[in-house]
């Protein structure tokens, strides 16, 4: 599969049986970990904090927990959308699947720009407890803050019982709690002594990992697509979809090879969540595609491991819509037609 541009043409690289780099899958989970400590250290009080707070404005969790939606999506193929920069590649692609109702998990980052592009998603997800996230829901876009929560009233978010409150006052639409596994004892005794609330989403410390897993473990998704899920700057030095505050800031950068066999500029921290989705699609079954067109899952220095396929975002949309192809006959079956699928 070829993918031309004005001034290159790319090509995937060869499958290879496993990862090459890592012996045991165990250690490819342990490298995906290895900034724990660090995330553990910084946000401890904060996540505490937060869960307390929630829990007096939006409690008991248990009334309204992404279990409600359990088993939604059975069998459907979904796309999960993370908010690296081959979004943008994909837009039109994206907005046509969404347009053919194939559900659509995004992460809330992406918020402005589906709405900017006419996409519709099944729900929203956030795992982070920074403030932040009320910013990017905004950032890139091309309406006001105000306006861009003004339009939340016609959707869902499913919400880390420790996300901001500020979020969740904001937030007009439905919202759904789950709570994220923190390698921490004493943290999460403290957490379930809010409420011993039992909706588990494991992430590897991502919120594409926590949609991820709510699509398939959740809602019941047959076949997962990727889109956005590069783990990297793109090849102008963009981190998202969209103008933002971590173009070309590269920092303590290295380097990666990508789906096509280029090498990328990555931070540490996406590198390891990479490894965490390598981990995932070759300890858990299932069918695992990448359509983000770029970025780093499943490659390798030597080839792109089997157990995701990579795969263009419009061929993900047209092999489950082949049967459009035969409405003439399907509504009209006593007129002359010649149609034949395959």
């Amino acid at each position: 599969m070829v993918r031309r541009t004005v001034e290159m043409e790319f090509e995937f690289m060869n499958y290879i049986d496993r990862p090459t780099q890592h012996e045991e899958l165990g250690d490819m989970f342990k490298q995906a970990c290895s900034n724990d400590d660090v995330t553990l250290n910084t946000w401890r009080d904060v996540w505490i904090k937060h869960v307390t707070a929630n829990h007096k404005t939006h409690g008991p969790f248990g009334k309204n927990s992404v279990g409600l939606d359990y088993q939604a999506l059975k069998f459907l193929p979904t796309i999960v959308a993370g908010s690296g920069p081959s979004l943008k590649t994909n837009v039109a692609d994206l907005k046509m699947a969404s347009d053919k109702g194939i559900p659509i998990i995004s992460c809330l980052h992406n918020y402005h720009f589906m709405k900017d592009n006419g996409i519709k998603c099944f729900a929203y997800v956030t795992l982070d407890a920074g403030q932040v996230v009320i910013d990017e829901i905004s950032e890139g876009g091309k309406h006001k803050p105000e306006e861009y929560i003004e339009m939340t009233k016609e959707d869902k978010l499913y919400a880390y019982t420790a996300s901001p409150p500020e979020l969740l006052e904001k937030w007009k639409g439905e919202i759904r709690f789950f709570t994220a596994c923190i390698p921490d004892k004493e943290v999460m005794e403290e957490i379930q002594a809010v409420e011993d609330f039992n909706v588990w989403v494991s992430s590897g410390g991502n919120v594409l990992g926590g949609a991820t897993y709510i699509a398939k473990a959740f809602l019941g998704s047959g076949t997962i697509a990727f889109v956005g899920a590069d783990f990297s700057f793109s090849y102008t030095n963009q981190f998202h979809g969209w103008d933002s505050k971590y173009d070309n800031n590269l920092g303590r950068a290295l380097r990666a090879v990508d789906v096509w066999g280029n090498k990328v500029y990555t931070w540490q921290s996406y590198y390891n969540f990479k490894i965490w989705f390598d981990w995932l699609v070759c300890q858990v079954k299932g069918v695992w595609i990448n359509c983000t067109e770029g970025g780093l899952m499943g490659a390798y220095p030597e080839g792109n491991i089997k157990q995701v396929q990579q795969m263009y975002l419009k061929d993900f949309v047209r092999m489950h819509t082949f049967f459009e192809d035969m409405e003439e006959q399907a509504v009209r079956p006593n007129e002359k037609s010649q149609k034949i699928l395959f």
